[in-house]
């Protein structure tokens, strides 16, 4: 993977990251970075999901693939906010 490829998935995760972080309702105790980590494994896992259903190359935006990553990083914020407020 070159660098651009490394750095554009810091930056879409961030981005799913964030708006996974915007869906989940309340205050998270996560930090930045763990929004960040969690938004890249959400896009990745979110892209291999809509390959599989075949609704990740589409004509326009693909709008279901970024539902399902999004979707994808609300359930990782929560669940990372659930487990870090355990402690």
């Amino acid at each position: 993977m070159e660098i651009s490829g490394i750095i554009s998935a810091i930056v879409i995760g961030a981005i799913i990251g964030v708006l996974g972080r915007l869906v989940v309702p309340g205050r998270q105790h996560i930090g930045l970075l763990w929004t960040i980590v969690v938004g890249i494994v959400a896009a990745l896992l979110g892209s291999a999901i809509a390959a599989g259903f075949g609704v990740a190359d589409t004509k326009g935006p693909d709008w279901i693939e970024w539902f399902i990553q999004i979707a994808l990083a609300a359930v990782g914020v929560s669940a990372l906010d659930r487990a870090k407020s355990r402690r």
